[in-house]
């Protein structure tokens, strides 16, 4: 049962840390997450971010409107398929990434002792 009352434990703290984080910056974790990974990768296709976040491609698909309706991604055509299409990080979400390095969010000590 231990494990158990530590994954809970661990829950219970992202959750925490998710809320203030939105709170503060007007992105859930997923969102953040897409733009780091944009930043690591500056072009991505949907299925790339879906893999690379482990989201199913419905709920990658609603990250990414919400990131991109924020104004912090664009997609970007193919160059040699107009049909496919990826993402990138706009001006203002290279700005909103260099806030986020300032993350004074406090992060609850739970997860301090795994980072």
């Amino acid at each position: 049962m231990e494990p158990f009352c530590k994954i809970r434990d661990f829950y219970r703290a992202i959750t925490d840390f998710e809320t203030r984080f939105e709170k503060r910056y007007g992105l859930c974790l997923n969102e953040g997450m897409l733009l780091c990974c944009l930043r690591q990768e500056p072009r991505l296709s949907s299925g790339d971010i879906a893999k690379l976040l482990g989201l199913t491609h419905s709920n990658t698909s609603k990250v990414i409107r919400s990131v991109e309706k924020k104004g912090l991604i664009e997609r970007i055509l193919g160059d040699d398929d107009k049909r496919q299409m990826y993402f990138s990080l706009t001006q203002e979400g290279e700005r909103c990434l260099k806030e986020l390095e300032c993350c004074d969010v406090e992060i609850p000590d739970v997860l301090k002792k795994i980072l």
